[in-house]
């Protein structure tokens, strides 16, 4: 009876080990009006990128004078809730950036010594930290007494902006005027599908590693390259090899290398350390700008992040 209680025990507690694993597992998820809504409806911020004017949608002016903007954000919201899926309000995201004093210097380019900038939406995605930005156009259509809502939902990778999720469709005409009712119905029938799309990805994710790309690069007044030896060994050749020990599964490209310059995509990095911890590009590719500062490197290098899945290291001082 004894052995038939204790084997009852070890199931139990493997079942709930994995119930709460299961949910580890789950993306953190953000919902945002897609930018060609911001756009058609006036919500745009201009900044200056060295130069090159850019046009990004308008978060802040479009919750504070669009109503639309929290119901429809809300409802989808509160779809994804229902579905498991922890969430990142968007409302509050924009708060942070304001008590930071972040927009004021959004409004122009924050461009380093190197010539890298951060983009107002690079930005916002650093605060979020959103594994998933869902990405949502909606319009109401209207005839006679009866409306209907015609909406598009993306699912985009926060590191790479790769579409992983889509949802397209119109709702039934219906003579109700409740814009969270339109919306709902018209998306129902497809949450279920997108939900495991975007389930799907993060499940690719935690098994073969978040996606991120890792360029180096050199200081023209720096007198070493990636062609430099070091124990009978380039430079470049040393900067894979650490790669692949620290990738998951040794897994990425090298897109391009050069004695002055290297490019590696599809660098597949761990979601989280041993002491379950998330790890993002800056945090991973800090280990590498460490390792090329100390012995027998000893090369001086500034790492500098372009939104959250772009690192590059530029060697020969900060």
């Amino acid at each position: 009876m004894k052995r038939f209680l204790h084997l009852g025990a070890i199931c139990s507690l493997l079942l709930i080990n994995t119930l709460v694993f299961s949910q580890a597992k789950k993306p953190t998820l953000m919902v945002v009006p897609s930018d060609v809504w911001c756009f058609q409806n006036g919500y745009v911020l201009n900044f200056d990128d060295q130069g090159t004017p850019v046009k990004v949608p308008d978060y802040k002016r479009a919750f504070q004078e669009n109503a639309e903007v929290l119901q429809v954000i809300s409802q989808i919201n509160g779809m994804m809730a229902d579905r498991g899926f922890p969430l990142k309000n968007m409302e509050s995201v924009i708060k942070t950036l304001n008590s930071n004093a972040g927009e004021d210097n959004l409004r122009s380019s924050k461009g380093s010594g190197s010539g890298i900038s951060e983009s107002p939406i690079d930005a916002f995605k650093k605060v979020a930290k959103a594994d998933i930005i869902m990405q949502l156009t909606w319009t109401v259509n209207k005839t006679g007494p009866k409306k209907s809502i015609t909406f598009n939902l993306q699912g985009l990778d926060a590191y790479t902006d790769k579409q992983v999720a889509t949802a397209v469709g119109t709702g039934a005409p219906s003579f109700s005027a409740e814009l969270p009712v339109l919306l709902s119905e018209a998306v129902l029938a497809h949450m279920d599908n997108f939900s495991e799309s975007l389930q799907t990805h993060f499940d690719d994710m935690f098994e073969n590693g978040r996606e991120i790309i890792v360029r180096v690069q050199k200081w023209d007044d720096w007198d070493g390259d990636l062609e430099t030896e070091f124990d009978g060994d380039e430079l470049g050749f040393k900067i894979e090899d650490w790669l692949a020990d620290h990738t998951v599964k040794g897994r990425f490209s090298t897109t391009d290398m050069t004695e002055t310059m290297a490019l590696f995509e599809q660098v597949r990095i761990p979601l989280y350390n041993e002491a379950g911890r998330a790890i993002d590009a800056r945090r991973f590719v800090n280990e590498l700008s460490k390792l090329l500062k100390g012995a027998p490197y000893n090369i001086p290098n500034k790492l500098v992040m372009k939104g959250l899945g772009r690192a590059t290291i530029i060697l020969g001082g900060k």
